[in-house]
């Protein structure tokens, strides 16, 4: 029998505060516009390694189990339980299923803040998901005309799992279309991310939907898509012709 959540929370609170040193932390401000309430933090080796720790308690247990004690330790409210949620989140995408997608869905809409926590549940769970079950993906659609940035990134990045596989290019477009002039800068170097990632299977497909698109295209959203790009495609792509 699994432990329960009030138990797997007072452990990770106790490993939290065992390897709260100086050497183990981390200012994370200067990587968000925003300002944090909480700055500085474990860095996330550390939180790594907690996190393997603690999991081996959990490791047989069912999906169901762990992703209810994962919403659970969410709704605590404790520091860097999202981080710990999420991974344990990602570590049992095997056992997936298309269910599922509410509950991730529910987690970004509630606990989402921020780009870190947006990519990290977006590029682990949601987004292993939708790559399992690509009839997923039409339901991420609606995220790209939500007033919150965050949900309007995470349409974006929610599909680099599916497309770094080669998969769902078409709903890589159809998004990039809709977010092609969003005026936030997270949410351009969201879709430009995105593009980007499907160059390494697409590089023909994305080079004509960038020169078709570029005189529209936010700069910043240019230049993260055509990062992977060989430099000559670069350059064209960057030439101003208008």
């Amino acid at each position: 029998m699994p432990p329960t959540s009030n138990k797997i929370l007072r452990t990770l609170l106790g490993e939290i505060a065992a390897h709260d040193k100086p050497e183990n932390r981390h200012n994370y401000q200067r990587f968000h516009k925003e300002k944090l309430k909480q700055p500085e933090g474990l860095n996330a080796t550390t939180l790594r390694i907690i996190s393997k720790q603690c999991f081996k308690s959990l490791e047989e247990a069912p999906v169901d189990d762990i992703l209810s004690i994962g919403d659970d330790l969410l709704a605590s409210g404790e520091r860097y339980m999202r981080f710990f949620a999420f991974d344990w989140a990602l570590k049992v995408k095997k056992e997936y299923r298309p269910k599922h997608f509410k509950l991730f869905e529910a987690w970004l809409k509630k606990y989402v803040d921020n780009w870190g926590a947006c990519d990290h549940l977006c590029t682990g769970p949601i987004g292993n998901l939708v790559y399992q079950f690509p009839e997923v993906a039409t339901k991420i659609h609606p995220w790209t005309k939500s007033r919150n940035r965050w949900q309007r990134r995470a349409a974006a990045v929610s599909l680099i799992v599916p497309v770094r596989n080669g998969e769902l290019l078409s709903d890589v477009f159809w998004t990039a279309d809709i977010l092609l002039k969003d005026t936030d800068d997270m949410v351009q170097k969201g879709y430009g991310w995105m593009l980007k990632e499907a160059t390494s299977e697409f590089p023909a497909e994305v080079f004509a939907y960038v020169m078709k698109n570029k005189r529209e295209m936010p700069r910043t959203a240019l230049r993260y898509a055509i990062e992977k790009l060989p430099p000559a495609k670069r350059k064209e792509a960057m030439k101003k012709d208008w």
